[in-house]
């Protein structure tokens, strides 16, 4: 699979999906620059602020903060996906050594396994089924997520009139 398949999938398989490629003209840091970003935002309206993304792909090492998966070799990107503490552990009952440079091999990510994210580089089509019902799973994360806050009535627009996912 490659990134533009990737985003292909997410965009035509969960609604309310944006699918946001970091860009300067979009305002992101020029670190993130080329790596995308799977928003659940069904307005289209959230704040930058309120932008979680719930999957992301990453195509280079962002400084020593994040660099154990080697991604500035040539054609090399990772996705990235958060589940639940559950699943996490289902998947990962230690924290055994990884390999966070291999290709294909589901693994925790080098740095936000504590929040319970999974990743694989350059997951290939078999292995990226295999992902598919992980990344529901972040997709149904989110989406909830976005109704508490909305229920708490922490800030957020209002829904825009006319706005289709």
């Amino acid at each position: 699979m490659d990134e533009a398949s990737i985003r292909r999938y997410v965009a035509d398989t969960f609604e309310g999906v944006d699918v946001e490629v970091g860009s300067r003209e979009g305002g992101a840091p020029e670190i993130a620059w080329g790596d995308t970003f799977f928003i659940y935002d069904p307005d289209r309206n959230l704040e930058r602020a309120g932008r979680m993304p719930f999957a992301t792909t990453v195509t280079k090492d962002y400084g020593a903060f994040d660099s154990a998966s080697n991604l500035n070799r040539a054609g090399v990107f990772r996705l990235n996906i958060g589940v639940g503490r559950e699943t996490y552990q289902s998947l990962f009952p230690s924290d055994a050594g990884h390999d966070f440079t291999a290709f294909d091999v589901l693994m925790p990510h080098p740095v936000y396994r504590r929040n319970h994210w999974v990743c694989v580089l350059n997951p290939g089509e078999a292995t990226f089924h295999s992902l598919e019902p992980l990344l529901a799973e972040a997709y149904e994360i989110a989406v909830k997520r976005l109704g508490r806050k909305r229920r708490s009535g922490q800030p957020h627009p209002p829904p825009s009139a006319g706005t289709s996912p």
